[in-house]
């Protein structure tokens, strides 16, 4: 006869190891969910507040009353307005704000008498153009690596996106040279980039498998040159169709502010226009400042891989504290100069008022809880980070010269925030800006110095270095 005891000691261990089994270490167990389930305030306003928030808008019920007010749009220093334009459902955002900085060089070379409106739809078309290479070249370099390494990860996960930086509007531009937006106008597709970026991906894919396979089987250089040559007339065929083909010469007549012709129509190329209107070459003549608190201050970095062309620029960016930052840009504007910028726009953005400031919504109060993580941590974590461009027009000033609130030239189009506009007080612009593009002249000495040492390679999978869309 068994021992019951024994028994029973046998039976709970049996079931004890699986109760582990079933809940392991870690796991939400049934009795920790009765636990969460208890600690829920169960009061009539939390019940009422409860059915509010499952049936209504997230940022309608946080919003905050105390700053709905009428949003002050004096600036002491603002740079003169140009036509808002509209990067539709596309990523274009960093081509928009680069271009819209170079036209209002042009009208201020011009003393505000003349206006050009250069073409997108021209410089996306080879953007698209050289990542399809970028990619494709890449694959070839990193063909001896196993497929599920991260660098020939990162180029398969994603092979083309229109996504970017300024660094690509000025290695486009040199290379390319621009075109008036009259002469090659936007298509659907260069408005709405989604399908034809989705197939384009598809192609560089089947395209990336095989040049590796060719690598392997130790093919000529030449061949591979030659088959992604092939590869290449592949996409430019999907792109023409999608977009024209580029021009490559035109006749055009400048115009002033109020359409007139200034004088007879010439015949350019991309580069002539190019020389034309911007001049000089971009590359060498601006500064890419950028505000990262995990990292050193005063320290240059690059991104590794981060380029628009094989034969490009990385991006390559001087770390500077945003009380630093302020003063330059203030430069560069009360001199008439926009910038190029980047921020995380979505961050506490009243789209109805077009204004942007850290208290607009109160969401800790509406949820009982509060949301505290400071840049950095934001940052770490990929709460926040650079996603949309926007050109950097004015600034604010109180009576000892500091900002009290600045001023964007959006690519949303005209009807959205302030006649496409969007304004941001400092306390925002210092939490939510990360990118700034200034021309050296309003760079002092010893930061221009610190801009040209050695920079530290980072990787481009960091949480910061997305790009700007």
């Amino acid at each position: 006869m068994k021992n019951p005891i024994v028994t029973l000691a046998l039976l709970w261990a049996f079931i004890s190891m699986n109760a582990q089994k079933i809940n392991p270490a870690g796991a939400l167990t049934p009795s920790m969910l009765r636990q969460i389930e208890q600690s829920q305030p169960s009061s009539s306003a939390e019940k009422a507040l409860r059915n509010a928030a499952a049936s209504n808008n997230i940022d309608d019920l946080a919003k905050n009353s105390s700053h709905q007010g009428a949003v002050d749009a004096y600036f002491s220093i603002e740079t003169p307005r140009q036509n808002i334009q509209d990067q539709r459902s596309s990523g274009r955002c960093w081509m928009f704000s680069g271009l819209n900085v170079l036209r209002a060089n042009f009208a201020k070379t011009h003393n505000d008498s003349m206006r050009i409106e250069f073409s997108q739809a021209y410089l996306f078309f080879y953007d698209q153009m050289e990542k399809a290479n970028f990619m494709l070249q890449n694959v070839i370099d990193n063909a001896g690596k196993p497929i599920d390494d991260p660098r020939v990860q990162y180029f398969f996960k994603s092979p083309i996106n229109d996504g970017g930086t300024f660094c690509g509007v000025a290695d486009l531009a040199d290379k390319y040279g621009l075109v008036p937006m009259s002469v090659m106008p936007e298509t659907y597709s260069s408005d709405n980039t989604k399908v034809i970026s989705r197939l384009i991906s598809s192609k560089l894919r089947e395209f990336g498998l095989e040049l590796r396979r060719m690598v392997t089987a130790r093919k000529k250089a030449d061949a591979i040159i030659k088959r992604k040559t092939e590869m290449l007339g592949t996409i430019y065929n999907m792109l023409v169709m999608t977009m024209g083909e580029p021009v490559k010469t035109f006749t055009y007549a400048f115009c002033d502010k109020n359409g007139k012709p200034t004088g007879p129509s010439r015949t350019y190329t991309p580069r002539l226009f190019y020389e034309a209107t911007v001049g000089t070459p971009l590359n060498g003549s601006f500064v890419m400042i950028m505000n990262d608190p995990r990292r050193p201050y005063h320290k240059t970095y690059e991104v590794e891989y981060d380029r628009h062309t094989y034969d490009g620029h990385n991006w390559k960016y001087l770390n500077l504290p945003m009380d630093e930052i302020a003063p330059i840009a203030i430069a560069s504007l009360r001199d008439g100069h926009k910038m190029y910028s980047s921020y995380d726009v979505g961050k506490q953005l009243d789209r109805k008022r077009g204004y942007l400031d850290i208290d607009n919504y109160d969401y800790g109060t509406l949820f009982n809880t509060t949301f505290g993580m400071n840049k950095a941590d934001r940052i770490s974590t990929f709460d926040s980070g650079s996603t949309h461009a926007m050109t950097l027009t004015a600034v604010d000033l109180d009576t000892d010269g500091k900002p009290l609130k600045w001023e964007v030239e959006n690519s949303w189009g005209a009807e959205y925030g302030h006649k496409g506009y969007l304004i941001m007080t400092n306390r925002w612009f210092n939490e939510y800006m990360f990118r700034l593009v200034v021309n050296k002249k309003y760079v002092p000495e010893n930061i221009l110095k610190e801009f040209d040492q050695k920079p530290v390679m980072v990787v481009p999978e960091d949480p910061l270095f997305a790009d700007d869309k």
